[in-house]
């Protein structure tokens, strides 16, 4: 059987908002089957859960927000790229302020954390959501086209092209596709930071956005380069970033995928738009486990999915 996973101890850390630019502690604690990913805001008088699922998301500009009335949690997407990446079925997410803490940019940080509180096995069976037929959602024309799209297929693969008129980003790989259960996350994905340009920035700030960005989590672009000192992690970095934030977006559906993910432009609202059409028609989608890990994608048995 392939078993549902969780931490084994609680673990934390402290960082700063990548938007709001304020301080919060976030500590992750193990959660029992069939619980799901759950936020709770436990800086309130008193503590709101936000379980995580497709319509729990509210807001995706700049990043993915959940939200549970007026309570909200921002930028959650690289945390949850990393419980999609480690198989993390079931967590408490505590949280001291109202977005997740961006620390390097990337997802690396927060899959350190998870490994380091150790992932335990539990006595139930995973639960996949498998793609039955295509579904796609698109936007725009010419060069306003953006798309993404589900496929089916016996494992879990994204493919993603970018399209930025930049010299910096025209110099690297512009579409890249990873496959979760084949792939090794950490080394192809993980360290792949967010990424913005100087242009930007003012307009940003001055919607109270960006407070909390800077060289030391993001890649920060000017017109013609790169301005981090250590230049790029990857020399595709820009497009795996894009699936590293797809990776996220996709996991608020609540469960694992099984199918293959493909978009052009592709941002945080469409990566809720085309969950949320895949949920609203049963014949898009359904249930499965595996009692056998013979009969399961290959990989996916795997502690850390092949790390």
């Amino acid at each position: 059987m392939l078993q549902q996973r969780t931490i084994k101890t609680i673990t934390r850390a402290v960082g700063m908002g990548l938007h709001s630019g304020q301080r919060v502690e976030m500590t992750l604690r193990p959660a029992q089957p069939d619980t799901g990913i759950v936020f709770r805001r436990v800086d309130l008088p008193e503590p709101v859960d936000i379980p995580i699922t497709a319509k729990a998301v509210v807001d995706t500009r700049m990043a993915s927000t959940i939200g549970v009335g007026s309570t909200k949690v921002h930028t959650i997407e690289h945390l949850m790229s990393a419980l999609c990446g480690l198989g993390i079925d079931n967590l408490y997410i505590d949280i001291t302020a109202e977005e997740v803490p961006i620390l390097d940019g990337s997802s690396s940080s927060f899959v350190f954390l998870l490994q380091s509180a150790g992932i335990e096995l539990q006595n139930a069976a995973k639960k996949f959501i498998r793609i039955k037929q295509p579904v796609e959602v698109r936007e725009g024309e010419g060069a306003n086209l953006k798309w993404a799209r589900f496929d089916p297929f016996h494992g879990y693969k994204l493919k993603f092209e970018i399209d930025f008129s930049h010299p910096a980003v025209d110099s690297t790989g512009q579409s890249f596709e990873f496959d979760m259960g084949e792939g090794n996350y950490m080394r192809d994905i993980a360290r792949a930071r967010t990424f913005g340009f100087t242009r930007d920035v003012e307009m940003l700030r001055t919607n109270g956005l960006a407070l909390g960005g800077g060289l030391d989590n993001a890649i920060v672009m000017d017109d013609y380069k790169v301005l981090n000192s250590d230049g790029l992690r990857y020399d595709d970095e820009f497009v795996k970033h894009k699936i590293l934030d797809a990776i996220g977006d996709l996991y608020v559906i609540g469960h694992p995928i099984l199918g293959a993910y493909s978009a052009f432009r592709s941002g945080h609202g469409m990566n809720n738009q085309l969950i949320r059409a895949v949920l609203a028609d049963d014949a898009n989608w359904e249930f499965v486990t595996f009692d056998s890990e013979r009969k399961a994608p290959a990989g996916f048995a795997q502690t850390t999915l092949a790390w």
